[in-house]
């Protein structure tokens, strides 16, 4: 059988808007219509497709098409651009994954330079970096910076370089709390700010430095410039690339706790296509990358 590319692209308008009724809206078709397609369309596979959730979530099935869709829009635009017709669909949206501390460093400027010449609209998904990968398997991003240097099945991967972390803390803070410097005593009583419950860098910070890691309470700060922020204010210490603590540290408003730094080696892994606008996103996150993030270690 085939699949029919109305069909699949009803499917990915229904993940991509949150609803049938905006589906509807971005296919200028009803809502009904869009059940329709959806329902002929699981018929015809014989399996569920979408959770009828608020908002509606591929099943696995359904992940397979929103991949397939995604893949199909590209492909059409990228005909349609050598055609010289591709104001026919107007802007291609490129759907990436990427980890909360590059988005809110280096990442922006390059999708900056992108969208200036490209015909080309971004939906950005922030997640940790080890887990973006999925974003790319289950169908929802088309490239990803991710942790994962093996590739996610039909990708590509390329290494992009390493950020470094550092541990901080205010000087009223270490005042308070590592008078003796960042000992292991210290360590276990010292609050800490976590950026969620799946951040393991502080974790593997006080590991490293032969401390306990149940002891110290814990602050959870989910969004990476208000992490930085909640360092910079003295309710915990934290580790913080260097282009979030080089002005603080230079204004005596953060003290370096000392230890080794925790490189995080970062990846950049897109869909196998055969796509002119995928490797000038590529080439271009790669040149920004290589300017900001250091080599990756072997050790």
């Amino acid at each position: 059988m085939k699949i029919a590319p109305d069909l699949a692209a009803t499917v990915l308008a229904v993940v991509d808007e949150g609803s049938f009724e905006s589906a509807a809206r971005r296919l200028h078709v009803t809502p009904s219509a869009v059940s329709q397609r959806i329902r002929a369309l699981e018929d015809a596979l014989g399996a569920v497709l979408l959770v009828r959730a608020k908002p509606p979530r591929p099943t696995e099935a359904g992940a397979t098409i929103v991949r397939l869709a995604r893949q199909q829009a590209l492909l059409e635009q990228e005909a349609l651009t050598e055609l010289g017709v591709e104001d026919l669909l107007g802007r291609v949206r490129l759907s990436v994954a990427v980890n909360a501390d590059s988005l809110a460093t280096w990442f922006l400027d390059p999708l900056a330079r992108l969208a200036e010449r490209l015909p080309v609209m971004f939906e950005v998904h922030r997640d940790d970096q080890d887990f973006t990968a999925r974003l790319l398997s289950d169908g929802t991003a088309v490239a990803a910076v991710t942790a994962q240097s093996a590739p996610v099945a039909g990708c590509s991967v390329s290494a992009l370089g390493a950020m470094v972390y550092e541990a901080y803390a205010t000087p009223a803070f270490v005042r308070r709390w590592f008078p003796s410097g960042a000992t292991v005593e210290a360590l276990a009583d010292a609050p800490v700010v976590d950026f969620d419950r799946r951040d393991d860098l502080q974790t593997r910070w006080i590991r490293e430095r032969g401390a306990s890691v149940a002891s110290p309470p814990r602050h959870f700060i989910p969004a990476s410039a208000d992490f930085a922020t909640a360092v910079r204010s003295g309710i915990g210490w934290g580790m913080l690339p260097d282009d979030q603590a080089r002005d603080a540290v230079a204004a005596g408003a953060l003290l370096p706790l000392g230890g080794p730094g925790i490189r995080v080696p970062l990846y950049w892994q897109q869909w196998n296509l055969h796509s002119t606008l995928l490797a000038a996103v590529a080439d271009e996150v790669s040149r920004a990358a290589r300017s900001a993030l250091a080599p990756i270690s072997r050790r």
